[in-house]
C-alpha cells in the first residue's frame, strides 16, 4: 500500500515553490475571504469542458491516491466536488457557484507538505482504505486561522462537500497552544534554544551503511549544525481521524517532500507548562 508521499510523487514536476503563499480567489460574492480557496489573481474562468458525471476510480480506494488525483486534475476536482459548495466564513454561511469555482491545488504548490499527529499509533492511520470521512486542513500561523476541507466518502466515491474557514481558539492564560508555541519555534533561534531538550534523541540513516538507522543524541549547539529549515507560515494537514487534540501533551510533526525523498519528524511534548523539541528524526534520502 502506497504512502502519501509515493501517491503525491509527482506533485513536485509541477510546482516548485518552497514558500507559497495562498492563491487568491476573485469572485465578488465573498471577495474579502475567499482569498486563499484556491483561484489565482488574474485568473480569467475561461471555456468549462463539458464534464461527465462523476465514476469512482481506482484512486478512490485510498484517500491519498484521491487526493492527488484532485489537486492536480481540474476537471476531476469540478467532478468531485459538490456544488453550490457551502462555505462557512468564520461565522457566515456562504454558497460557491460551480461557474465561480477554480482549481485549488491544495497543497500541491509546494515542494513538502506536513502532517499533525498525537502520537505514534495514530500515524498508521495514513494508509488506511476504510476512511469514509477525511479533513484536509490549512494551519495559518500568523493569522491564527484554520481552513478545512471536508471530503466524504459516498458509493465508492470521495466528494468534497464543504470547505470551513475558522478562528482558533484563544490560548489559556500561562498555557500556550502548541501551534501559538511553534509559530515562534519555528522562527525565533533564540527562543528554540530554550525549547529544545537536552540532550535531543536523533535518529538518521547510518552514514556508514545506508540501510541501517542510528540512535544518537544531538546537544543544542549540535542542532543548529542539522537542523532543516522548519515550514513558519502555514502547516497543512490530513485529518485521517487521528484526534489533534488542543489538550494533547505530545505533538508529532511529519514534514515530506514531494517526490525528493525528503522525510523529517519533530517530536514535541510539553513538560512543566513548557514546549520542548525531544526528539527529531532524519530519515530521507
Amino acid at each position: 500500500m502506497r504512502k502519501l508521499i509515493w501517491g503525491l510523487s509527482v506533485f513536485v514536476l509541477l510546482f516548485s515553490c518552497k514558500n507559497p503563499k495562498a492563491n487568491i480567489d476573485s469572485f465578488s460574492a465573498i471577495t474579502a475571504m475567499v482569498d486563499s480557496i484556491g483561484v489565482r489573481e488574474g485568473e480569467s474562468l475561461g471555456e468549462v469542458p463539458v464534464e461527465e458525471a462523476p465514476q469512482p476510480v481506482g484512486a478512490d480506494e485510498l484517500f491519498d491516491d484521491f487526493v492527488f488525483n484532485y489537486a492536480t486534475d481540474s476537471l476531476f476536482q469540478r467532478q468531485r466536488t459538490i456544488f453550490p459548495l457551502p462555505y462557512y466564513n468564520v461565522d457566515t454561511p456562504l454558497k460557491i457557484e460551480k461557474k465561480y469555482w477554480k482549481h485549488d491545488p491544495l497543497f500541491a504548490g509546494q515542494t513538502f507538505y506536513t502532517l499533525l499527529f498525537d502520537s505514534e499509533d495514530d500515524m498508521d492511520l495514513v494508509g488506511d482504505t476504510t476512511l469514509s470521512s477525511v479533513q484536509v486542513e490549512w494551519i495559518f500561523l500568523k493569522t491564527r486561522m484554520v481552513k478545512r476541507y471536508y471530503f466524504e466518502r459516498a458509493k465508492g466515491m470521495w466528494m468534497l462537500e464543504a470547505i470551513n474557514l475558522r478562528k482558533m481558539e484563544e490560548d489559556k492564560e500561562g498555557d500556550p497552544s502548541f501551534v501559538s508555541f511553534y509559530a515562534r519555534f519555528a522562527v525565533d533561534s533564540l527562543y528554540q534554544r530554550e525549547h529544545i531538550s537536552q540532550p535531543l534523541q536523533f535518529i538518521t540513516i547510518d552514514p556508514d551503511d545506508e540501510f541501517s538507522i542510528l540512535e544518537t543524541t544531538l546537544d543544542v549547539d549540535q542542532w543548529y549544525v542539522f537542523r532543516p529549515t522548519l515550514p513558519a507560515d502555514r502547516l497543512s494537514n490530513i485529518n485521517y481521524g487521528q484526534k489533534n487534540e488542543d489538550s494533547s501533551s505530545t505533538k508529532i510533526l511529519k514534514v515530506n517532500g514531494l517526490s525528493n525523498g525528503y522525510s523529517n519528524i519533530f517530536y514535541f511534548r510539553k513538560r512543566k507548562g513548557e514546549w520542548e523539541l525531544y526528539k527529531y528524526e532524519d530519515t530521507g534520502i
